[in-house]
């Protein structure tokens, strides 16, 4: 028996011995001392907790055959029971999600099958129940601003004044201890150390997984609301795909009884990440964690006890181990499923597929060993494809990222490659940056019906046009990238010639000798100031080893829309020789080729601007346009260059 006092109340803890052949005396007995109005209310399978304490449920779970815990208070006549005011903060009397066990005694009730879901995920939602997050926004301001001012019973007091239902209730207390509690690395490599006693865990705001379930578990049930700590195993920080599991469980979490069904969350994982080459938290709230749907729940974490799996059926250690692992951000930014659906896969031919499938348009990145390079990834409007091609035999990292409506790309796939073979003809240049060919991201940024809707072009002879409309006010730059030149800016967009009429663009490509070649597109808006923004590019494929094509000619600011130029298309013309000039230009009054000397232009019945030069005794020659009659200023237009004698 233990005797404690309060304010105006003493409660006495007493343990009531109940023979089983005198079980219905002592039933009678109870009965009547209910019906004594002095006596404090019975709650039906309520609360363990006596006076100042509160009981873990687990102790009951293990089944204390000699007696029943009760609490008798002696309190003033007028006076409002101690009891009763701790247990009001519930609001009313919780009965749900307790069963009796063969003493006589309550506990939380096991999972069963009207707690279980169908399993694999049916998309319909990634919560075990129907949630409207905005309904909570108000009230996790509110709960992630509350401070600890004495102990945990006023604290859960503070966070409820806000909450007026059991989901609610749930909600503040996850909220709080997302945005409040930092997991302590060093508590969970020290075994020994007690850093998951909710007194403990107030005072520092410091703990392990341990600790987070326990304080999750001791708040909901002062609250009044069921919940049980679950260990296991887990996805967690430092996890390799194909990993096995073995031995001490890694992990605990949380599962808690609403609307009559038990559901799961994970405050440790809600409230941020351990950074794998610092190892050092960053609170980071993660909303997935919260009520999680158990087809989802499964992938990163395994219960000792099967039917806290939640699914019917419920997974075994090795399909837990063998199954594909997607990380929380796969979900939150909208990902609904990949292919392959295994961690650990193989090339064919040199060679790997990976597909994902969005419910929206997102953008994705990828890095092979850490590096953005051997892979061609093509966005769609609900998802991705990404082809690799290893470079070498061996095992490899494949990451993959999702950007979502952040501006932060998020890992939310990794897979083990591993390549038998490595086809060394599909070397890609390493300036093919992601992603490949026009998407809806072009379309977005003003790059609309385009002459080649795939990502790889294949020329013959080493030339391509390429054309796209162009939203009005938007400017576009193109650059010519391989690993064995050219190597100049200038030079990576002279074999490249804009021509442009309306509001369509076309791209003449010649490629200075057979291989791989990255066609990148920018964009920028002309009115804003900053620099182009890269789109996408295309991979230009030639076998044609003859392939030997000479720059463009420079063209300047003044070379106009609508403008094209018939000939000479090389920037290199030869020496000592005549060379015929044919141009289309629109808005000039006269144009002239100059070199050693001027050479006029005339103007054709078919709109073109005709002539010839002589490169005799230069090294340079220009085409020149006189805008205005009026004026007698020249501008330039086009520079080429005069091969040397």
């Amino acid at each position: 028996m233990e005797l404690k006092k309060d304010s105006n109340a003493i409660s006495i803890d007493m343990l009531l011995i109940v023979h089983s052949e005198k079980r219905r005396a002592a039933q009678g007995a109870h009965s009547d001392r209910q019906a004594d109005p002095g006596a404090p209310p019975q709650r039906r399978g309520g609360l363990q907790g006596v006076g100042n304490r509160i009981r873990r449920w687990q102790k009951l779970e293990r089944n204390e055959p000699h007696g029943t815990q009760l609490t008798v208070e002696v309190h003033p006549q007028d006076a409002m029971p101690q009891l009763l005011k701790k247990f009001s903060l519930a609001k009313r009397t919780y009965v749900q999600g307790l069963q009796g066990d063969k003493n006589g005694n309550t506990r939380p009730r096991q999972p069963g099958g009207k707690d279980a879901h169908a399993y694999p995920w049916d998309r319909s939602s990634l919560k075990s129940m129907p949630l409207d997050l905005r309904q909570f926004e108000k009230l996790d301001t509110y709960a992630s601003q509350v401070t600890v001012k004495s102990g945990l019973d006023a604290l859960v007091s503070d966070l409820l004044q806000e909450a007026h239902s059991d989901l609610e209730r749930v909600r503040a207390i996850w909220i709080w201890i997302c945005h409040h509690i930092e997991y302590d690395i060093e508590a969970a490599q020290e075994k020994d150390r007690q850093a998951f006693k909710p007194t403990t865990i107030l005072q520092t705001q410091k703990t392990n997984c341990d600790g987070y379930a326990g304080l999750f578990e001791r708040m909901c049930r002062i609250a009044g609301v069921q919940c049980m700590t679950v260990p296991g195993y887990s996805k967690g920080f430092g996890y390799q795909p194909g990993q096995s599991f073995s031995g001490e469980f890694d992990h605990a979490w949380n599962a808690v009884f609403l609307e009559g069904r038990w559901h799961l969350v994970d405050s440790t994982w809600g409230s941020g990440l351990v950074d794998s080459t610092t190892s050092k938290f960053t609170f980071l709230y993660n909303e997935f964690y919260f009520l999680t749907h158990p087809a989802l729940f499964i992938e990163d974490h395994f219960p000792d006890n099967k039917n806290w799996q939640l699914l019917k059926p419920p997974q075994s250690l090795r399909q837990f181990e063998n199954n594909m692992y997607h990380k929380s951000e796969f979900y939150n930014k909208g990902m609904l499923s990949a292919h392959p659906q295994t961690s650990i896969i193989k090339t064919v031919n040199g060679k790997v597929t990976v597909t994902i499938e969005s419910c929206a348009p997102t953008l994705f990145m990828f890095m092979l060993n850490g590096k953005q390079e051997h892979g061609l990834l093509s966005l769609r409007k609900n998802g991705m494809k990404l082809d690799v091609y290893p470079p070498t035999v061996g095992t490899h990292k494949l990451q993959i990222f999702a950007k979502g409506n952040s501006e932060i790309y998020s890992s939310v796939l990794e897979y083990t490659l591993k390549c038998h073979y490595a086809d060394i003809d599909v070397r890609l240049p390493a300036e093919l940056h992601q992603p490949m060919g026009p998407s809806w991201f072009s379309e977005q940024m003003g790059i609309t019906k385009p002459s080649h809707p795939e990502p790889v072009i294949y020329t013959s002879d080493g030339r391509c046009s390429v054309s796209f409309s162009v939203e009005e006010g938007i400017s576009v730059l193109a650059s010519l990238h391989g690993d064995d030149g050219p190597v100049t800016e200038e030079a990576q967009r002279r074999y490249i010639f804009q021509l442009q009429w309306e509001k369509r663009m076309e791209l003449k490509v010649q490629l200075p000798h057979a291989g791989k070649f990255a066609l990148k597109i920018f964009v920028k808006k002309r009115q804003e100031p900053g620099n182009y923004v890269f789109v996408f590019n295309y991979l230009l494929y030639c076998t044609n080893s003859k392939v030997n094509w000479p720059v463009f000619p420079e063209s300047f600011g003044n070379w106009g829309q609508e403008n094209e130029l018939l000939e000479p298309l090389s920037g290199v013309l030869p020496a000592n020789r005549n060379v015929p000039f044919k141009l289309k230009l629109h808005g000039v009054a006269e144009a002239l080729v100059k070199g050693q000397d001027t050479w006029p232009l005339t103007l054709n019945r078919e709109g073109y601007w005709e002539g010839s030069c002589s490169t005799a005794g230069c090294q340079e020659v220009y085409v020149m346009v006189l805008k205005n009659a009026n004026h007698n200023f020249y501008s330039y237009i086009l520079k080429y260059k005069v091969n040397a004698q």
